[in-house]
């Protein structure tokens, strides 16, 4: 009976030594697929230890309670003859098991608040950055820098199709990362454009909602040079999925070059807008433009989906071109149709709107140049 007892002992303490083994590979270097990342900034990493030290705490308190439980079972069952005790209520008792857990709470909050105090200090930031939601896309202004793009997923449809085998950052990619640099202490302003979403890079233990007409704050202080993977945490619509976050971290150095490069396409872009274009230079770029911004709701084929996103054979796409660029500039109230006249430059917009006057069969035969769509926007 001994032998039963040892063997029921060492099968409940298993999976504690199967977790402490797991803890002792991620201190070596390691980590446990099933825990919770460490991250890269000192708010991940105060957030990793209140999560380990509870965890541990949980762990004590278990084995102690479920120690005494099964010890209790086995050692007074019924078929050694023991008989049951028969007695009410201790005082004494009910004293110590409430004074016991309201004791370790009390202990457990000391670091918590600690940790709640560093999490919400965004003073100080040497860099801000606003972070604006877009069904479903994120937009990152530089507000010291005039710098501003949009980051959208760059999976291809072919592997969201089930077409292609899956890469290996399936639904995780990006056209435009957001660039920080190291060792830099970074405040995120965070809002939405239309729905409340939620900025989510676990790595750098960031977790915000982003809410139309509401401004949120975080911040980041990345201490390794990288590349961190989010997602839009906020069950924000159709196609919530492809709404990815990726941040690269590079050294200042770096970080500087990047940036000056980025001022000078913005500077190249808006040069851009007085230029004039051939059709083929507009169709293959708003090609391009579609199969980044349009192609989620309208379909790679422009058949779009029925009863939901309307097609683009026909329709708008053969009527008046003042009436197109309406569309597309300022989008459509009470629809899922989005305003696109600040978020797509109006080269991007000339360039879609032709691509969509000639693809699949419209052939319309006519095109928008950006000086057009600059025109439209002054005037309405």
């Amino acid at each position: 009976m001994l032998m039963k007892a040892k063997r029921l002992t060492a099968l409940l303490l298993a999976p504690v030594v199967l977790m402490m083994s797991h803890q002792a590979l991620a201190e070596e270097g390691g980590r446990w697929s099933y825990n919770m990342p460490e991250g890269v900034t000192p708010v991940s990493q105060t957030i990793y230890g209140l999560h380990m030290q509870m965890f541990w705490w949980c762990v004590a308190i278990a084995v102690v309670v479920f120690g005494i439980m099964f010890y209790s079972m086995i050692r007074h069952r019924k078929s050694r003859g023991v008989k049951p005790a028969n007695f009410h209520e201790s005082t004494t008792l009910e004293i110590i098991w409430t004074a016991i857990p309201l004791v370790i709470l009390i202990i457990m909050a000391i670091p918590a608040t600690k940790g709640l105090i560093q999490i919400y200090d965004a003073e100080e930031a040497e860099l801000d950055i606003m972070v604006t939601g877009y069904q479903w896309r994120w937009r990152y202004d530089y507000l010291d820098d005039d710098v501003s793009f949009f980051s959208n997923l760059s999976t291809p449809r072919e592997q969201i199709q089930g077409l292609e085998p899956k890469g290996p950052h399936y639904l995780l990619e990006v056209d435009e990362p957001l660039v920080i640099p190291v060792d830099t202490k970074v405040r995120f302003l965070l809002t939405a454009a239309d729905v409340i979403h939620s900025w989510w890079v676990p790595d750098l233990g960031v977790k915000k909602d982003t809410i139309p007409g509401f401004i949120n704050e975080s911040w980041a202080l990345v201490t390794e040079p990288g590349t961190y993977r989010g997602q839009c945490a906020e069950l924000c619509g159709r196609d919530h999925g492809f709404m990815p976050i990726v941040v690269e971290v590079l050294p200042k150095e770096e970080y500087e070059e990047w940036l000056a490069a980025k001022r000078e396409e913005a500077e190249a872009i808006r040069a851009l807008t007085e230029q004039t274009f051939t059709f083929d230079e507009l169709y293959d770029r708003g090609r391009d433009v579609y199969n980044r911004w349009c192609v989620a709701c309208h379909q790679g084929d422009g058949q779009g989906v029925p009863g939901t996103f309307p097609g683009l054979i026909g329709g708008i796409s053969v009527g008046p071109v003042e009436g197109h660029l309406d569309v597309v500039v300022n989008g459509v109230r009470g629809t899922t149709m989005q305003a696109f006249g600040s978020q797509l430059s109006e080269v991007d917009i000339a360039a879609v709107i032709t691509y969509e006057r000639n693809a699949w069969g419209n052939n319309m035969g006519d095109m928008v140049q950006p000086i057009d769509v600059f025109n439209f926007k002054q005037d309405n």
